[in-house]
């Protein structure tokens, strides 16, 4: 009955997205149709839950690894790079102004 219950809700919900509330709620419902004691209940609950937050955190970082291939792909500058980009033109403006200003003063 538990794997029978298990395979429905992986498969009606998908276990990445399962919540608390939702999960609790089935209990209910098994619980109340007789289906599950509430030993049952709260085992699968707990076994359920871990199993949908080990899913959420796979889907997450499946998202972030496909995010980071795409902007490699783009071939777009990551924070980092933008970054030292403005640090190396604040270091020209300064050399700029600095020759500027001895220009005047020669001219």
């Amino acid at each position: 009955m538990k794997e029978l219950l298990k395979d429905i809700v992986y498969t009606g919900v998908g276990a990445a997205f399962l919540t608390r509330d939702k999960l609790e709620e089935l209990r209910g419902e098994l619980m109340d149709k007789g289906n599950l004691s509430k030993e049952e209940g709260k085992e699968v609950i707990d076994e359920l839950l871990k199993k949908s937050d080990s899913a959420r955190d796979q889907l997450e970082l499946w998202i972030t690894r496909q995010v980071e291939d795409r902007i490699k792909q783009l071939n777009l500058a990551t924070r980092d790079e933008v970054a030292e980009l403005r640090r190396m033109v604040e270091e020209l403006q300064i050399v700029i102004n600095k020759n500027n200003g001895d220009d005047v003063g020669n001219g």
